[in-house]
C-alpha cells in the first residue's frame, strides 16, 4: 500500500468508538491457571469499550522493520519451554483484522516507518495468554505487530505513529513485564527490594506522563539492570505511553502487586484514558 500524509481510518463497522491505551503484564502459560489473575483481567476488559479490534504488541516479537502478522486465523506460536504438554494445546482462534493491517500501514507510511510482512506469523504468548482472560470467547479480531528493536527513540516514534488507532476503536495493548529478571527473579521466595524499587519508580514517571524519562530508565531508574538484564519487556510499556501521549489525566493502574509464582515479577499494568 503506498504511503499517504493523511491515512483514511477504519471504516465504521458498529464496534466501539475511542478506546483506552494499556499495557499489562502478560505471565506465562500458568496465568491460565491463576483464577484470581485471570479474573482481574477478564473484569479489566469488561469495564473497557468493547473494541473493534485489538493491535498486540508483545515483548516476545522483534523484528525490523516492524512486522505485521497473520491477518487470518493461523496456530499460535507457543514461545515457551519446559511447561506441562496442556499448555502447548491451548488454542485462541480470534478472527483477523486485515482492515486494521491496512490502517497501521498507512499509519506507519505516514510517518515514515518501514514495514513487513510474515502472514504466517500467530499470535505468542505474550498475546494469546492475556487474550484468553480478557476476552475468553476469541470473538475480537486481533492484530500482532513486531516491536523495530528496542532503541527507545525507535519505541517512541512507533508508538506515536499508532496513536491515532484508540480513537477509532483499537485497543493498541503493549504486552511485556515492568520488571523481568528470570536469573535472579525466580530464586526468590519475596520481593527483592530491586524489584519494589524499580516498580516504584516507573509507577511515578508514568503517573508524571514523562516520556523522556521512561524512554531513559536504564539511566535514571533504580536497579534498571536487575530489573532488566534484556530490555525487551520493558519495552512495549515504551510503545503504549508514547502512543497515549496526547491523552490527558493520569493513567491508572487496574492491576498491580506481585505474581505469586516469582514474587519479582510486578503485575503492574496501566490503562491510559
Amino acid at each position: 500500500m503506498s504511503s499517504t500524509s493523511n491515512p483514511s481510518p477504519i471504516p465504521p463497522n458498529g464496534a466501539s468508538g475511542r478506546m483506552p491505551v494499556i499495557f499489562l503484564a502478560h505471565g506465562a502459560p500458568p496465568l491460565l491457571d491463576d483464577e484470581v489473575w485471570k479474573g482481574e483481567l477478564h473484569g479489566w476488559a469488561g469495564a473497557m469499550p468493547r473494541p473493534r479490534a485489538v493491535l498486540m504488541v508483545s515483548a516476545h516479537w522483534e523484528d525490523r522493520p516492524t512486522t505485521i502478522g497473520a491477518t487470518t486465523t493461523v496456530p499460535l506460536v507457543y514461545d515457551f519451554y519446559g511447561f506441562p504438554q496442556r499448555y502447548y494445546e491451548t488454542k485462541y482462534p480470534a478472527p483477523g483484522a486485515p482492515e486494521l493491517a491496512a490502517r497501521v500501514r498507512d499509519l506507519l507510511d505516514a510517518k515514515g516507518l518501514g514495514h513487513a510482512e510474515d502472514p504466517q506469523r500467530g499470535l505468542d504468548h505474550g498475546a494469546f495468554v492475556p487474550l484468553l482472560a480478557m476476552y475468553p470467547e476469541a470473538d475480537v479480531p486481533v492484530l500482532q505487530i513486531s516491536m523495530p528493536g528496542l532503541d527507545p527513540k525507535d519505541l517512541l516514534a512507533f508508538g506515536r505513529a499508532l496513536a491515532p488507532l484508540a480513537d477509532e476503536g483499537v485497543l493498541v495493548v503493549g504486552s511485556g513485564f515492568l520488571t523481568h529478571n528470570l536469573r535472579d527473579g525466580m530464586r526468590t521466595a519475596s520481593t527483592p527490594a530491586w524489584a519494589s524499587e524499580f516498580d516504584a519508580w516507573t509507577k511515578e514517571a508514568l503517573e508524571r506522563r514523562d516520556l523522556d524519562e521512561l524512554a531513559d530508565f536504564l539511566h535514571r531508574a533504580p536497579s534498571a539492570r536487575l530489573a532488566h538484564p534484556r530490555t525487551e519487556h520493558y519495552a512495549p510499556v515504551i510503545v503504549a505511553a508514547a502512543a497515549a501521549e496526547k491523552r490527558e489525566g493520569k493513567p491508572s493502574f487496574p492491576i498491580s502487586g506481585y505474581w505469586n509464582l516469582a514474587p519479582a515479577f510486578t503485575r503492574r499494568s496501566v490503562q491510559f484514558g
